[in-house]
């Protein structure tokens, strides 16, 4: 059972962006302190967090430092440095542990903790030459996506290998650790997030649609239109993989849907992750709100949604059109994440739109045309 830690304690996270930001926002109401770990002047968590240390994510000597000046350590991604996270947690606390990350920045290690618990997954291999992505391409089956085992995001690090053709441009990524996957034709994407009390007490969000475009999330529909057996599979799984992890903290679970009713989970996300942005206005508690009770071990309430919500992406293309179209739109919850270099496609914020008719506002939203270069 992990320690409770009631206001003033001060909150460490590694990690400055806009997760971290929403994390110390929600920290910050509940009366915690909060300092991050970022090398950027002045990033997003940075402007609200109480202070911040100004250094790589992978120096040891900052981040003995960060835990030093705090209670509780967490993070809000995952290539973190896990030794020098490990050594950390002797002076800060540190509920998730590091086998939680260990498990997640790999997708090979990943799936082959998803399977030891029995969870579908999609068929893989492990490919690090040429000579094993062809074997791959022959025992996996074509089409089939080749992804780099560490370090990509939002469709960096992967190739699409739809035929024999396109090895020769898979290999950009060869020699590496890499893992092949085989491409599902699902029909939707769905997203849960659950989490854990000290009382090992799991909480689930509502099921949600993901949309993605480029490989970048661009809108999610909670809950998501599908049936509540559906629902509930969704929910046995998280549950499975929350409960095989002694998770702590907050952990987003991708999942695809197949046309036969069937799900595969996709990846996992041991952090607050983009498709549960919707919470902070649709729920009775937010994902962050939720990771900041669980690692500081409060309980947690049983988790309801208040209204259905869409929430969409603000990448750096449509932030400024999307700042004066809100002077019309007042339904719209707007959050800008403060990121000082406005870049294309750079997740720079989102809308949240409260809705009883989440068809008509997903048309409503289109007809903005903000998002058309999608």
């Amino acid at each position: 059972m992990i320690k409770q830690l009631l206001p003033p304690a001060t909150i460490g996270i590694v990690g400055g962006g806009q997760l971290g930001q929403m994390l110390t926002l929600a920290a910050k109401s509940m009366g915690y302190k909060v300092g991050v770990l970022d090398p950027t002047p002045d990033c997003p968590a940075a402007q609200v967090a109480d202070f911040q240390i100004k250094a790589d994510y992978d120096d040891r000597t900052a981040m003995l430092q960060l835990a030093k000046q705090a209670d509780v350590l967490t993070y809000e991604f995952e290539n973190v440095d896990l030794d020098s996270l490990e050594t950390a947690s002797q002076y800060a606390a540190l509920p998730q542990g590091t086998h939680l990350l260990a498990v997640t920045r790999n997708r090979l290690t990943e799936k082959k903790f998803l399977k030891s618990l029995g969870v579908p997954v999609t068929d893989f291999a492990a490919v690090n030459t040429l000579a094993e992505l062809k074997i791959a391409s022959t025992t996996i089956g074509l089409p089939s996506i080749l992804k780099t085992a560490t370090g990509g995001y939002d469709g960096h690090g992967q190739y699409d290998v739809n035929t024999s053709a396109d090895i020769a441009t898979a290999t950009k990524l060869l020699p590496g650790d890499c893992i092949l996957e085989r491409r599902q034709a699902f029909i939707k994407e769905l997203a849960i997030m659950v989490t854990r009390d000290r009382n090992q007490q799991v909480r689930t969000f509502p099921v949600v649609e993901n949309i993605h475009q480029q490989h970048i999330l661009h809108e999610t529909i909670a809950p998501a239109p599908v049936t509540a057996a559906i629902q509930a599979t969704v929910v046995q799984i998280a549950t499975k993989i929350a409960q095989g992890l002694d998770l702590y903290g907050v952990l987003g679970i991708e999942f695809f849907l197949l046309s036969d009713g069937r799900l595969l989970v996709n990846e996992l996300a041991p952090r607050p992750h983009n498709s549960g942005h919707f919470s902070i206005e649709a729920c009775n508690l937010s994902q962050f709100a939720a990771h900041i009770r669980s690692i500081c071990g409060l309980p947690l309430p049983p988790i309801t949604q208040q209204r259905p919500a869409v929430m969409v992406n603000l990448l750096g293309q449509h932030l400024e059109a999307a700042r004066q179209r809100w002077l019309q739109r007042p339904q719209w919850y707007l959050h800008d994440y403060g990121k000082a270099e406005i870049r294309h496609q750079r997740k720079m914020g989102h809308i949240t739109i409260l809705t009883d008719d989440p068809v008509q506002t997903q048309a409503q939203l289109a007809a903005e045309k903000i998002w058309e270069d999608q």
